[in-house]
């Protein structure tokens, strides 16, 4: 390196040492160096931790606006969309109780969503085989394609995001997701996938 010290190499335009060796010189007036690690960890600041809380509002929110003004075209919500992608995305049949455990709702709130889904000819009730005393719910022909058109509302922008994420970004996601369930929600979601055959 011809006319500098090899230790200018070190120091960025401005005369500071460089992103990594700042990074490990943090708290050297203590003489104290970070862990190899310590510098990925920042993302475990609470600021970046709030900033995880905006990105899941703001992204839950425009994600769901598309099948939200369909769903208010039709006189209804977010829970009835909840129980219509369950009931459709679950095993042939998925009883009563297995969608109350998914949804973490109580039976009350069970029935007034689901009532009209089945008035409305949306929503298919039978009673169980080998339990009599079980209703086993699944999606009409009409049913199947509210479903399908509120899914392909939603769908053009998981497609685009992660289009501009790429793989590694998705599997990261994933990742994220998968840790933000409690063991029971990761339990159901798991057996929801085995039933789907789209465990990764």
């Amino acid at each position: 390196m011809t006319g500098k010290n090899v230790s200018n190499t070190l120091t960025d335009r401005r005369g500071m040492p460089a992103m990594s060796e700042r990074a490990n010189r943090i708290g050297q007036g203590g003489g104290h160096r970070l862990p190899p690690n310590a510098a990925r960890m920042l993302f475990l600041r609470e600021e970046e931790l709030r900033l995880a809380q905006d990105l899941l509002f703001f992204g839950y929110r425009d994600f769901t606006d598309a099948a939200d003004r369909v769903l208010e075209s039709l006189g209804m919500g977010r829970a009835h969309h909840r129980v219509l992608h369950f009931v459709g995305r679950g095993a042939p049949g998925i009883t009563v109780g297995d969608l109350l455990a998914i949804l973490g709702i109580t039976k009350q709130s069970l029935g007034r969503t689901l009532q009209p889904l089945v008035a409305q000819g949306y929503v298919r009730q039978a009673t169980g085989r080998a339990d009599r005393r079980q209703r086993l719910l699944s999606l009409t022909e009409k049913g199947a394609e509210l479903e399908r058109r509120l899914f392909d509302a939603q769908r053009e922008w998981v497609q685009r995001a992660y289009r501009e994420a790429g793989p590694e970004a998705v599997e990261g996601f994933r990742a994220v997701m998968r840790g933000l369930m409690g063991p029971a929600a990761r339990a159901q979601f798991e057996a929801l996938e085995r039933a789907k055959g789209t465990v990764r």
